[in-house]
């Protein structure tokens, strides 16, 4: 019988993950019992996906507000710090500057406006067209903000994260000053010590403020890259891609040893079921919310960790692309079949060829990571794993 579906994505319930815990025989256990328990048989090529937060929380990978703090303090010591371009985020943020603010004297907070770096809005364009503000070129103090746009709450949250940030610093007994522009070097006004906190900009943040005269310059993926006084560390991110885990600290992003989890669980799967199963960590997928105007990235990549079978992008043609065009005179079997004949001759590389035209240009495992994102989801629904299935097969495979 002729195949009747395409790729499947499959949430795979597991237990609830602590330190400790043998993650690589939980994800096999979990994989094979649900697979066995639904009826589902595993093919080469298969993808299991396990999400960063219990990899972390197996590791033990976190960090305290007091830890972050020690950190802070030993890089710049009693100087004023530029905190510049953070995320408005509770989950993400907030906790982070409890511990900048608990190791500083003063902060200058420098946002960026209308939005973040992955969306969050505390203003709408529409907002800085009424005001004829620039948001290229001006500089706005508190003051002079609340005077033009007075307290906007976040469309989602319904808070206020200027007042929330402001309060948190301060209940530190730091000293907060907030101002408000988007040019990194404007920040240097005020100090010439800096802490950038964007995210996917951070090399060039810092070699503008470097090449500007800036005294000391840190990201935030370089705070917390080795253990300190027995945090848990992440060498490559810092504290990039951490979330909150309670008031007084927070989980971070996967460390290198990740790499020989997957690679444990994809070697164990192969032993179990002969299948050459391909197996990677995935964290925040790379889409935009077009409600909210959310760019759902907040980690410093979609995947820390994957397997060799994952490496590169996809090499496909654009189907339609060949129905309106190559075989426009065709149609049913041998439209079928003609199709069926040019993905089977197709070159191993399309780059730059129209019949791709239109195809995803992006890496496999962000692709994969952003599938198993919406799979997982963010809440209640209890599945930590990822089954991805027909991934790698296309309209020929049957």
């Amino acid at each position: 019988m002729e195949r009747l579906t395409g790729v499947k994505s499959i949430g795979i319930r597991g237990p609830i993950i602590r330190e400790g815990d043998d993650l690589c025989k939980i994800v096999v256990k979990s994989v094979l019992d649900a697979t066995a328990s639904e009826n589902i048989p595993l093919h080469d090529k298969d993808v299991v996906c396990i999400t960063e937060s219990v990899v972390a929380r197996a590791n033990g990978n976190y960090a305290t507000v007091d830890q972050i703090a020690k950190d802070i303090k030993d890089k710049f010591g009693d100087n004023t710090i530029g905190v510049i371009h953070p995320i408005t985020s509770r989950n993400r943020f907030a906790i982070l500057l409890r511990g900048i603010a608990r190791g500083a004297k003063k902060i200058v907070l420098m946002l960026s406006y209308p939005s973040d770096e992955v969306g969050n809005a505390l203003l709408t364009y529409d907002d800085l067209d009424e005001k004829n503000v620039n948001p290229y070129s001006d500089v706005l103090s508190l003051e002079k903000y609340r005077e033009l746009f007075g307290r906007k709450i976040h469309e989602f949250t319904g808070v206020d994260y200027i007042d929330y940030y402001k309060e948190l610093v301060e209940s530190e007994g730091c000293a907060c000053e907030i101002v408000f522009a988007n040019q990194v070097k404007t920040i240097l006004k005020y100090t010439d010590c800096i802490l950038n906190c964007d995210i996917h900009t951070r090399a060039r943040t810092k070699r503008l403020l470097k090449a500007s005269g800036a005294k000391i310059v840190y990201g935030l993926d370089e705070i917390l890259t080795e253990s300190v006084e027995g945090s848990g560390f992440n060498e490559k991110y810092g504290l990039l891609g951490s979330n909150k885990a309670t008031e007084d600290k927070v989980k971070l992003f996967p460390n290198s040893s990740c790499q020989k989890l997957v690679e444990n669980i994809q070697k164990e799967l192969i032993e179990k079921t002969g299948k050459h199963i391909e197996v990677m960590v995935y964290g925040d997928g790379a889409f935009k919310d077009p409600q909210g105007k959310i760019w759902e990235l907040a980690d410093p990549v979609v995947s820390p960790a994957y397997t060799k079978g994952l490496v590169g992008t996809p090499n496909e043609l654009k189907l339609k692309y060949l129905a309106d065009n190559d075989y426009k005179d065709l149609s049913g079997d041998a439209l079928k079949n003609a199709i069926k004949e040019s993905i089977t001759k197709k070159d191993k590389d399309l780059k730059g060829n129209m019949v791709s035209e239109g195809t995803t240009p992006r890496q496999i495992t962000d692709l994969l990571g952003s599938l198993c994102d919406l799979t997982s989801g963010s809440g209640d629904k209890g599945t930590p794993f990822v089954l991805i299935q027909g991934y790698f097969d296309n309209y020929t495979n049957n």
